[in-house]
C-alpha cells in the first residue's frame, strides 16, 4: 500500500474552485446557473495585452527566462509601485512569480515549521491556513469583525504576538469581506510591531486599486521601518482580468529573495515568456480598460448591497474594496454551508459560504460580484425566492 507524507494530509483546499466545478458540472446537465462564487472577473483580458502576448510569440519569445523574471518585466513592477505608492524599488527586489498562491506557498514555507506561529486572517483567504498547517506551524487566527468595517484590529493583531509567531499575514483590501483597513489602524499596526523585530509580515495586495467611496489603499511599502522584513503580494489576475494567466509578482527583502530565488528554480523554473511580456503590456499601456471593469465593479456593488439587503434574514455591510460582499445570513436560520450548498442545487445560484474562509467565516456568505449586473439580478430574484418558500435547514 502507498505511504504518503502525513504533511499533505494537512493540505486544505479552496472551496470555491469546489463549488465552480459543481456548478460547471450542473450547468454541463442543463441547469441555467448563475455563478457569484468564484473571484474571477467576468470581462476578457484588454485587447492590447493579448497583443503583445501573440506579438512575442511571433516574435520568437519561446524559451525560458531567468528564474526570478524577465528584467523589463520587474522594471515594469517598480514603475508601477513607485507611481502607486511613491516608495522607490529596485527591480531586483521584484520576483514574477506564476499568480499570487506561490508568493504564499513561499513565504509561508520560509517561516512555518512545528513549534512556530504564523498569525493570518480569519475570515481570510483559505490557502493562508492551508499552507500555515502544511508546514507544521501553528494557525493563530486574526479575527476580521463586522463591526469592525471588516478591517483588522492593530490592538487585537499585536495581542496575539507571541515569542513563537514567526510571520504575520495581512489582506486589505480583502477577499472575503471587502474590507478596507484605514491607514489609522495600519500606522497603529506598524508602531506596535517595533516590538517585534523579528517577526516578518506578508502583505497581500493583489486588490490594491480596487476601492470604492474615497478610499485609498495604504501600502505596507510605505513604511520604512518595516521593509526589511517585509513581503508584498500583488500581481495581475484580478486589476487587468488576468486570471487564467497566471501571472503575479512579490516584492522581497534582500536577505529573503536569494531564497526565493532558489524556491523558484527548484519548483517553477520561471514564468512563461510571453505571459510576462503581456504583463508589461498592461502596466505600461492604457488603462482605461480597468477604469470601466471598476465603474462597472462599483455598480454591480451597489445593487449586491441593495438586493441582499432585502432579502429575509440578511444584512450586508458595503464592502470598501476587492470585488465581493459578505452578507450577514444569522437571522435566516441557515447554517452558513448549507444554505450556500442548497442554493446550489435547488436554486442553480453559485455562492461560497462562510466558513469555507476561517471559523468565523459562520453566519455569513461570499457573493462575487464579478459578474453582470443582469445575472446578479436573476441570482438574487432566485435567492429571495427561495429563503421566502425554503424552511431552514440546521
Amino acid at each position: 500500500m502507498l505511504q504518503t507524507i502525513s504533511a499533505f494530509d494537512r493540505i486544505g483546499e479552496e472551496n470555491a474552485f469546489a463549488v465552480l466545478a459543481r456548478a460547471n458540472t450542473l450547468s454541463g446537465e442543463g441547469h441555467d446557473v448563475v455563478n457569484l462564487g468564484i473571484g474571477q472577473p467576468d470581462f476578457l483580458t484588454p485587447p492590447h495585452i493579448v497583443e503583445a502576448a501573440v506579438k512575442a510569440l511571433q516574435d520568437g519569445h519561446h524559451g525560458y527566462t531567468p528564474a526570478t523574471g524577465l528584467p523589463a518585466t520587474r522594471e515594469a513592477v517598480a514603475r508601477r509601485t513607485f507611481s502607486l505608492t511613491g516608495v522607490e524599488i529596485s527591480p531586483d527586489s521584484v520576483m514574477i512569480m506564476p499568480g499570487g498562491k506561490p508568493t504564499m506557498f513561499a513565504a509561508i514555507l520560509m517561516f512555518g515549521e512545528p513549534g512556530a506561529e504564523i498569525l493570518y486572517p480569519d475570515p481570510g483567504f483559505p490557502i493562508y491556513r492551508s499552507m500555515i498547517e502544511f508546514t507544521g506551524a501553528k494557525p493563530v487566527p486574526v479575527p476580521i469583525r463586522e463591526e469592525n468595517g471588516f478591517a483588522f484590529s492593530a490592538e487585537e493583531t499585536l495581542s496575539l504576538i507571541t515569542d513563537k509567531t514567526r510571520l504575520l499575514i495581512l489582506n486589505s483590501p480583502a477577499n472575503p469581506t471587502g474590507g478596507v483597513t484605514p491607514k489609522q489602524e495600519i500606522d497603529k499596526l506598524v508602531a506596535g510591531l517595533e516590538n517585534f523585530p523579528d517577526v516578518a509580515i506578508l502583505s497581500d495586495e493583489i486588490y490594491d486599486v480596487m476601492t470604492y467611496d474615497g478610499e485609498v489603499h495604504t501600502s505596507l511599502l510605505t513604511y520604512p521601518e518595516i521593509r526589511d522584513r517585509l513581503i508584498v503580494l500583488n500581481g495581475w489576475s484580478k486589476t487587468w482580468a488576468m486570471t487564467g494567466w497566471r501571472m503575479g509578482w512579490s516584492i522581497w527583502p534582500e536577505k529573503l529573495y536569494g531564497m526565493v530565488r532558489k524556491l523558484a528554480v527548484n519548483c517553477w523554473s520561471c514564468v512563461n515568456a510571453p505571459s510576462q511580456i503581456a504583463g508589461i503590456a498592461a502596466i505600461d499601456g492604457p488603462q482605461e480598460d480597468v477604469k470601466r471593469m471598476m465603474e462597472a465593479f462599483d455598480r454591480r456593488r451597489k445593487l449586491v448591497v441593495e438586493r441582499a439587503n432585502a432579502l429575509p434574514g440578511v444584512t450586508c455591510a458595503t464592502p470598501k474594496g476587492a470585488f465581493y460582499a459578505f452578507p450577514n445570513i444569522s437571522q435566516t436560520g441557515w447554517k452558513s454551508k448549507k444554505l450556500s450548498s442548497a442554493l446550489l442545487e435547488k436554486a442553480h445560484v453559485a455562492l461560497v459560504g462562510g466558513p469555507d474562509f476561517g471559523i468565523l467565516g459562520e453566519g455569513y456568505i461570499r457573493i462575487s460580484y464579478a459578474n453582470s449586473e443582469m445575472n446578479i439580478a436573476r441570482a438574487m430574484d432566485r435567492v429571495a425566492k427561495f429563503l421566502e418558500e425554503t424552511e431552514p435547514q440546521t
